[in-house]
């Protein structure tokens, strides 16, 4: 049975770096384009929403990979329990 926490928290962690690299883009973008002074008020709504975004993703991944740890870590007890269990 495959990990779907191990996947969540690959999948999660790209989404969340791709977001904030955006949101860090939209920021800048405004800066460097001359004409685009007078609607930064917009680009700074939407790079904060971007960013908010990018980072629950990343908080999500980090969820989901203690729940992998932990899953694997009760794993690896189950099976040394039952090991112990058949020598005994």
């Amino acid at each position: 049975m495959p990990n779907s926490h191990s996947d969540k928290y690959v999948t999660n962690l790209l989404l969340g770096f791709s977001f904030v690299t955006g949101s860090i883009f939209l920021l800048l973008f405004p800066i460097f384009e001359k004409e685009q002074k007078d609607d930064w008020y917009i680009w700074a709504i939407v790079a904060s929403l971007i960013l908010c975004i990018g980072l629950y993703f990343l908080v999500s991944a980090a969820v989901h990979k203690v729940k992998s740890d932990l899953i694997k870590r009760q794993r690896t007890r189950e099976q040394l329990q039952h090991r112990h269990e058949k020598r005994a």
